[in-house]
């Protein structure tokens, strides 16, 4: 007796042809059924740019709703982009977690679903869990590149970099780590994920493709100076992916950080007022002292101190004052251009 089950088909409809020449703009389909419209959809935009045989970019933003650098350079890229000026394919999703987008916040308004915590997702699951599995088994296997940009959103202040991950396959590392650095963000960076197992990145790679995510600053807004890094960024990829052709636009010297192990990331034990005593880029050396918390409970009682347990770059930082038990409020990156930095105990 045969026992074998098949994964159910996507929900998902896409009112674009992926395999037609010429550039479209439609959307992703998926219904949704609520108390405002009985046979509803989440009307997921997508614009789809054709020309030819050649590679194919997947360029992702809104992945979280509050970080705009992504959606805003990849809502214009679908403007501006012809199908005559690539040879390939690029496919355009600048609101990944749409419902997100439009709410303004980093999960979903429907399912409170974290899209970058919902991968490899679910045909048959909480509608984040169903955009996830489209792109895990529709999206991602029509590519061989994929970008997808972050910030840091409303609760966190990131210095802009562009990022890889280690691999167990080096070619595939190398390339993912050479796209991160002609991305021509200030900094690149090689990233040890706190919880990689279901993380968008971590699907893409799966599949053997080549990786570039992105954290372009924070606060839940975006800067002209932001929103040109992520489209100076944009372009470098299309180039790196040999999808356009023409110059590199970079900054004159990309520093490489790396974050290799959980000690780089520091975690309040307590909630109250976090006063930071260090900004962010900041050089950082062991011991230093890093952030107080005063309670809010009572006066009189002396804050906690944290002090760093190594050497490096302050290269991200809570956003909002008030602080509680297991956030992250500091983030350490071993600085690797910097020879002081090496020799120093970490």
């Amino acid at each position: 007796m045969n026992t074998a089950t098949t994964t159910p088909a996507t929900t998902i409809t896409p009112t674009v042809d992926f395999n037609l020449d010429g550039k479209q703009h439609g959307f992703l389909k998926l219904p949704h059924s609520h108390d405002d419209s009985a046979w509803g959809c989440i009307m997921i935009p997508i614009t789809v740019v054709k020309n030819g045989k050649g590679p194919t970019a997947l360029l992702s933003g809104g992945n979280h709703g509050d970080e705009y650098e992504g959606i805003t350079g990849l809502l214009k890229l679908a403007n501006e982009l012809e199908a005559d000026q690539i040879n390939g394919r690029v496919i355009i999703v600048p609101a990944m977690n749409y419902p997100a987008v439009l709410n303004g916040s980093r999960t979903s308004p429907i399912d409170q679903g974290n899209m970058n915590r919902s991968f490899p997702g679910d045909p048959q699951g909480s509608i984040t869990e169903r955009i996830a599995d489209y792109f895990t088994r529709y999206l991602v296997p029509l590519c061989d590149y994929a970008l997808d940009i972050h910030s840091g959103g409303k609760t966190l202040d990131i210095i802009p970099f562009a990022a890889a991950h280690r691999l167990p396959d080096s070619a595939q590392e190398a390339a993912c780590i050479e796209g991160a650095k002609l991305f021509g963000a200030p900094d690149a960076l090689t990233l040890f994920e706190l919880d990689a197992s279901s993380l968008y990145d971590t699907a893409v790679e799966n599949q053997g493709k080549v990786f570039v995510t992105t954290e372009l600053c924070g606060g839940g807004t975006s800067t002209p100076e932001t929103v040109a890094m992520a489209d100076r960024g944009i372009r470098n990829f299309l180039i790196f992916a040999g999808i356009t052709k023409g110059e590199y636009h970079l900054p004159p010297v990309t520093r490489i950080l790396d974050i290799p192990d959980a000690s780089c990331y520091l975690l309040s034990e307590h909630q109250g007022v976090l006063e930071m005593c260090v900004s962010l880029g900041d050089k950082i050396r062991k011991g230093d002292l890093i952030a107080r918390i005063h309670t809010l409970e009572r006066t009189g009682e002396r804050p906690k101190e944290y002090f760093s347990k190594r050497g490096g770059v302050l290269a991200a930082r809570r956003h909002p004052a008030l602080i509680s038990m297991g956030d992250t409020f500091a983030v350490i990156a071993t600085d690797l251009n910097s020879a002081c930095l090496q020799s120093e105990p970490i």
